[in-house]
């Protein structure tokens, strides 16, 4: 069972919100997951709406969504010299400076 559902199951067989939420945490090793069930939790207790608390939990995660994307996106370059210097580079070379050796082979054996 993924597991929001089985905290929905948890909570129609009578377990209090907070503690089902607190099981879940226990039980992924998602930390977003996590905080997010530590704010939920901490929102009920304290009285604050939980409509709130999941509006900026969204904004934050959208935030290390975007920035996790901009980390990956940062490192391709890095990834891509390698094939690019053993695979591409060198056929370049060669389609480039190829003709230009065999012109010069050829007239320096005639010469």
């Amino acid at each position: 069972l993924p597991p929001y559902r089985r905290v929905l199951q948890d909570i129609n067989l009578g377990f209090p919100r907070d503690e089902a939420l607190q099981s879940m945490s226990q039980r992924t090793d998602v930390t977003d997951l996590r905080l997010f069930s530590s704010a939920v939790t901490q929102a009920s207790r304290y009285g604050i709406s939980i409509a709130d608390v999941m509006r900026s939990q969204s904004a934050e995660l959208r935030e290390k969504r975007k920035f996790r994307a901009e980390e990956r996106a940062m490192k391709i370059p890095v990834k891509i010299v390698v094939p690019l210097v053993l695979c591409i580079l060198p056929v370049l070379f060669i389609v480039l400076i190829g003709p230009g050796i065999l012109r010069i082979a050829d007239a320096g054996l005639a010469g």
